[in-house]
């Protein structure tokens, strides 16, 4: 994979704590309200998870892009690299949230997503049949718009890192 773009979730007006907590880790990063975005090798993601304190999740971000209708976020997702990431056999859930976009309809946009990410899959995969069993490991997908900027991730967290905690011996 090389160079990826790891965004840091955090809660609004601890985005400073996270980036210092990231620039300690080593990495360069760029504040914006509510994630802190920083690229890095692979290991980042395990450095990540395992050593920031303060934020919520880390999420790999696999594309950004502008899209004004369904056929191109259809399209432009379609266009990313999915299969270098997730394998045949993964589950991939999208979820998705959409502020001040002409795209409004959560629901119909992670649909657009799912299938796009399908065909894209079944590019990579030379499927021919158009369904994934879906009984590997959990990718889940989101797909966030803003003011018309289709930024699409991967949850790299899993459970929220705020659930970490000490365990019981």
């Amino acid at each position: 994979m090389g160079k990826i773009t790891l965004i840091a979730t955090a809660a609004m007006g601890i985005e400073s704590i996270v980036a210092k907590e990231v620039r300690d880790l080593g990495y360069e990063c760029t504040v914006e309200n509510g994630k802190v975005t920083y690229v890095a090798d692979e290991q980042a993601i395990c450095r990540s998870n395992l050593w920031l304190r303060t934020a919520d999740r880390i999420k790999l971000k696999i594309g950004e892009f502008k899209a004004t209708t369904f056929d191109e976020l259809f399209e432009k997702t379609k266009a990313l690299n999915w299969g270098d990431i997730i394998p045949e056999n993964a589950e991939f859930p999208v979820i998705g949230k959409s502020v001040k976009s002409k795209l409004f309809s959560v629901s119909d946009c992670q649909s657009i997503v799912k299938k796009a990410v399908v065909e894209s899959l079944k590019k990579h995969y030379r499927k021919t049949s158009g369904w994934f069993e879906e009984t590997g490991p959990l990718f889940r997908i989101e797909v966030a718009l803003l003011k018309d900027v289709a930024t699409l991730t991967i949850d790299c967290s899993g459970v929220g890192l705020h659930k970490r905690g000490y365990r019981v011996d």
